[in-house]
């Protein structure tokens, strides 16, 4: 029997961790844990939140239904007095993030659960396992559209990855600015505009080149792309124009020295009067390719593998801490900081609050995080506070159309220093600072 239920995309020792929790009595004591990232992937400037949309719509499927629970029992994983808490699970806390789309650093407090034991601590899988894949591909997105400028850049992954994450990637991508994409699917769960042609087997299937492009200009109009590399380019762009006229729509190059092409073929399109015709390149692109071809006369890029994969970093290195519990078991007992001691995965205690420090130009200067307290503001400058409601008492009360964080984003990035646009490694754009909160 099927169910449509996240509870078991999770790791085994969360359920034995609750188990234990039950038996001591810890499960019901009051927690605050927290996403981060304890350091970016090497060399990167800033990373990018990504998934929060969809981590709301597994939380609101969390749910140990008969399916899941029958599996549990079945398999022995946990004892009846579990079952019996599970099967009445409902997440009661209250979770703030970083709103979708926002930049972020070293030490960030991406995600801020606060519940009981029990309930919180069964989140962390799910959590990470979402925030950790969409910010990297957003992170590699976001670095190939600042890239790219003014140039759309179009999603094309599906093939490289897993099924489902495919969906994934390409909504990540849609918010760190890529224009459209070829996943079907993505485009009719979250309205992303989808795009697409043809492949090389569509030109070896028929007899002859001129064939392939007769069809695809006979059934899609001369507003298609036509793919010009399968076997001579400049005799494909002749080709090309010779079936669908000056008003072809698009070219489309996907091997080869990209740069020397995309300037032969601007020739010869335009000596051929299609000087509105597009050069779309593709092959493998990454941000340091698509830097390269700036110079050079394309108009759109498509980006694969490297996209899906996060350019060479395909998880973010998030991770889910306890940072602050009661003191005792009583429900108003204070909070009180814990820590990780552990050499280089130490973590550092307390509920935390977060500012974008900005200077009088509105440029970011800074990442201010404040332990315990939201930080006292500064007298010049304009701090943008960054964490937002996402659950209260249970219910979502954080979703917001897509176009919402395509649009933060944008401006999240904005706001960041020259340097965080650089292609070479380096630090991060700025600084973290941490501080003993103070109330306002």
């Amino acid at each position: 029997m099927g169910t449509d239920s996240t509870a078991l995309l999770t790791d085994h020792y969360e359920l034995t961790m609750l188990e234990a929790s039950l038996r001591s009595g810890a499960a019901h004591r009051r927690c605050v844990f927290e996403v981060f990232a304890r350091r970016l992937p090497e060399g990167r400037r800033y990373g990018v939140v990504a998934g929060t949309g969809r981590l709301l719509d597994d939380l609101e499927r969390f749910r140990f239904d008969g399916p899941v629970l029958d599996f549990l029992a079945r398999n022995e994983i946990v004892d009846d007095r579990t079952l019996d808490w599970l099967a009445g699970y409902r997440f009661s806390g209250d979770i703030w993030g970083y709103a979708e789309g926002e930049c972020y650093f070293p030490g960030s407090p991406l995600l801020i659960v606060e519940a009981p034991f029990g309930e919180a601590v069964l989140l962390e899988t799910l959590v990470l396992s979402v925030l950790n894949h969409d910010s990297a591909v957003a992170a590699a997105a976001s670095r190939m559209t600042y890239a790219a400028g003014d140039r759309p850049c179009i999603e094309m992954g599906s093939r490289r990855t897993h099924e489902d994450a495919a969906v994934s990637a390409a909504r990540a991508a849609y918010i760190a600015g890529f224009s459209s994409t070829s996943n079907l699917e993505a485009g009719r769960r979250y309205g992303i505009p989808t795009t697409g042609t043809s492949a090389h087997a569509f030109t070896l299937v028929h007899d002859s080149e001129r064939q392939a492009f007769q069809a695809q200009v006979e059934s899609l109009g001369t507003g298609t792309t036509l793919l010009i590399d399968t076997y001579d380019v400049e005799t494909a762009v002749r080709t090309a124009i010779e079936v669908a006229g000056p008003e072809l729509g698009a070219v489309r190059i996907d091997s080869g020295d990209l740069v020397e092409l995309a300037h032969q073929v601007r020739n010869q399109l335009d000596a051929l009067g299609a000087a509105k015709t597009r050069i779309v390149v593709t092959s493998d692109l990454d941000e340091y390719q698509i830097a390269a071809l700036a110079a050079a006369p394309v108009d759109a890029y498509g980006v694969g593998t490297q996209l899906v994969t996060g350019s060479g970093h395909p998880t973010a290195g998030l991770v889910y801490k306890l940072v602050a519990r009661a003191a005792s078991d009583d429900p108003d007992a204070p909070l009180i900081p814990v820590a990780k001691k552990s050499a280089e995965k130490a973590t550092r205690g307390g509920r935390k609050y977060a500012l974008r420090r900005r200077g009088p130009d509105g440029v970011a200067t800074a990442e201010v995080i404040s332990v315990g307290q939201p930080p006292e503001p500064p007298a010049e400058g304009d701090d943008r506070p960054l964490l937002v409601p996402l659950v209260k008492n249970g219910e979502i009360v954080g979703r917001e159309p897509l176009a919402a964080a395509r649009e933060r984003h944008a401006a999240s990035r904005a706001e960041l220093p020259p340097t965080v646009h650089q292609m070479s490694k380096g630090e991060p754009a700025i600084p973290t600072l941490y501080m003993e909160g103070s109330k306002r």
